[in-house]
């Protein structure tokens, strides 16, 4: 089965870019009741995936910052703790199946580096549920 039958595409995923403010951010991911996001740049590659710890660190060690100026830190100027590894759009299930186990989510990219969208680990869980127990 190739990976595409899981994409969720990128118009039906939300995501930040790495311009956007540390509260845009936060907004973002309160809104969608996520704990990770991914990032694109401005050229639209997948760059990283910003968790809700990365902005919990980033108030933490960075003196003088607070909710009141978080619009002065941009999400390019936040440490990310996490790596959440991406997978091409060709990508053999095996390579998306690894990452899956470790990732909440598992962000997908064309050749270029450009996000497509993410596969859901709870997309996977389901299909092989229904497949092993049909």
């Amino acid at each position: 089965m190739e990976i595409s039958a899981f994409l969720l595409p990128k118009d039906q995923v939300s995501f930040i870019t790495s311009s956007m403010t540390m509260l845009e951010a936060l907004v973002q991911l309160e809104n969608h009741y996520y704990s990770a996001i991914p990032i694109i740049d401005e050229e639209g590659k997948y760059v990283g995936t910003l968790s809700e710890g990365d902005l919990l660190w980033k108030l933490k060690d960075t003196a003088g910052l607070s909710f009141e100026n978080m619009r002065d830190v941009t999400v390019g100027d936040i440490q990310r703790h996490v790596h959440n590894e991406s997978v091409g759009i060709h990508a053999q299930m095996e390579d998306m199946l690894t990452l899956a186990a470790d990732q909440n989510f598992v962000p997908v990219v064309d050749d270029k580096g450009i996000f497509l969208g993410i596969i859901r680990r709870k997309d996977i869980i389901e299909y092989y549920t229904r497949n092993i127990t049909d």
